[in-house]
């Protein structure tokens, strides 16, 4: 039988994941209300058969010792003060000899059904005409005699039958309450299933802005409509993000390929010469090559964003990178009039994939260069303080006004000040994805004048 087929005959209620959670709930409490009516029963009435076996052990090991002390004659006596003594006449007393032959007792005989060799049991004798139970112990005597001791357990029986009516309608009540809250803990799953599976619904047909309901009882549930809503308010920045990379994208490969087309046009309609046309050519080209690392800064973003370095990983002598990196920009600095400083501690080392690290580095460094007058000056300090390495790289540009600063790592932002400097605003967003890829994360700060960016990174717990 298919899946469909089984899936159509069994009734929608039995599907139901609240239902087989209720069902459960039922079923632990019935299990809950069996296991303490059987210990109400072992407390009380088995309680009572318990303190009637020892009364009847120590009543029997008290006429053999008698028997020991004082013979048959001794024992004899012994049976008949515990008959005369028992006023409520609840207690059974048979001595018989080697032949079943009563000798004392308040029964007429030894009982014709015992077996000889049975220790413990029940009897139904007659008092004042009525059959009554007695729980019986049997032993023999030296010199073959035989004895019974016993007490009258009709009182525990009618108390067991009490019991057992009381157990019966305390499991009925046990189920039915069961059955209420099953039914109870169907509907709470499925108002809270509705809930989510509504949001669902609405984020599948576009709207965003939907919510699972927080009822505030900070209990699983809001746990998990919190989890939800995290998520989806994540997917809905990643969306956003998706739509203004997709502007910027547009906006900004608009002009250089525009340029390019124009320019090719241009010389193919008015070039007087191989020279013309190769000189167009060559701007073409150059045009194209922006718009091409534009793309692989985008796919290299996302790369990273993925974590698709991670098996890359291994310790990286940061001081030892600062320092090379140090050591070519300086070259670069002097040719236009700059001044870069290091303070680079000895012996930070990183975890993380080197290459990436180089880049970002790179990355603050270039912008330092391009962003920095005549006479400038940029610095780079790093260090070790509080589990945390940080390297800083200061310049002393117009900087990034601090309305801007947050935005500042988007994809493709450009402030204010670097509207007229060449670049395609991913310098920055490159350096935050590589700073989370490692588990750290870059802040941006007003240098007085300038701007300084800070990368920090968690100390790796042991060294590497």
């Amino acid at each position: 039988m298919s899946r469909q087929i089984v899936r159509r005959l069994t009734p929608r209620l039995l599907r139901s994941a609240g239902f087989r959670f209720g069902v459960f709930y039922a079923a632990l409490f019935s299990l809950s209300a069996a296991a303490l009516a059987g210990f109400m029963w072992w407390s009380t009435a088995g309680l009572m058969l318990r303190q009637t076996n020892d009364a009847l052990e120590q009543d029997g090991d008290a006429l053999v010792e008698t028997y020991f002390q004082g013979g048959l004659p001794g024992v004899t006596a012994a049976v008949k003060d515990r008959i005369a003594s028992n006023i409520d006449d609840d207690a059974l007393y048979i001595l018989a000899d080697p032949n079943l032959t009563l000798l004392v007792g308040n029964v007429n005989a030894w009982p014709a059904t015992w077996p000889l060799d049975q220790e413990w049991g029940q009897l139904q004798v007659q008092r004042d005409g009525l059959n009554v139970d007695i729980q019986v112990r049997a032993f023999e005597l030296p010199g073959g005699y035989h004895a019974m001791v016993g007490r009258d357990v009709s009182v525990r029986q009618k108390l067991g039958h009490l019991m057992e009516e009381a157990l019966l309608w305390s499991a009925l009540i046990a189920v039915l309450l069961g059955s209420v809250g099953a039914f109870a803990v169907r509907g709470l799953f499925r108002s809270t299933i509705a809930d989510v599976s509504a949001t669902a619904v609405a984020i599948g047909g576009g709207d965003l802005t939907k919510r699972v309901s927080i009822h505030g009882q900070d209990d699983e549930f809001d746990l998990l409509a919190v989890t939800i809503n995290d998520m989806l308010d994540r997917i809905g920045h990643l969306m956003e993000g998706v739509k203004q990379v997709s502007n910027a994208i547009a906006h900004d490969l608009r002009t250089p390929i525009t340029r390019a087309r124009t320019r090719l046009e241009d010389a193919a309609t008015h070039a007087q010469g191989e020279e013309e046309l190769r000189s167009a050519v060559d701007r073409a080209i150059i045009d194209l090559d922006g718009i091409v690392g534009i793309f692989q800064a985008l796919l290299r973003i996302s790369e990273i964003e993925a974590g698709a370095r991670r098996s890359h990983f291994a310790d990286v002598d940061l001081s030892e990178l600062l320092r090379e990196l140090a050591e070519l920009y300086e070259a670069v600095a002097e040719e236009r009039g700059l001044t870069l400083s290091t303070e680079i501690a000895d012996d930070l080392v990183l975890h993380g994939d080197r290459d990436m690290l180089q880049q970002a580095l790179a990355n603050l460094l270039d912008n330092a260069l391009k962003f920095s007058p005549e006479a400038g000056r940029i610095s780079i300090h790093a260090r070790s303080e509080d589990g945390t390495i940080s390297v800083a790289v200061s310049d002393t540009g117009p900087g990034i006004p601090a309305e801007e600063r947050e935005h500042a790592t988007e994809r493709f932002f450009r402030g204010e000040t670097a509207r007229s400097t060449p670049g395609s605003g991913l310098g920055l967003a490159l350096v935050q994805a590589v700073a989370q890829l490692h588990g750290g994360d870059i802040r941006l700060d007003d240098a007085e004048p300038g701007l300084r960016a800070t990368l920090c990174f968690p100390v790796p717990a042991s060294g590497g």
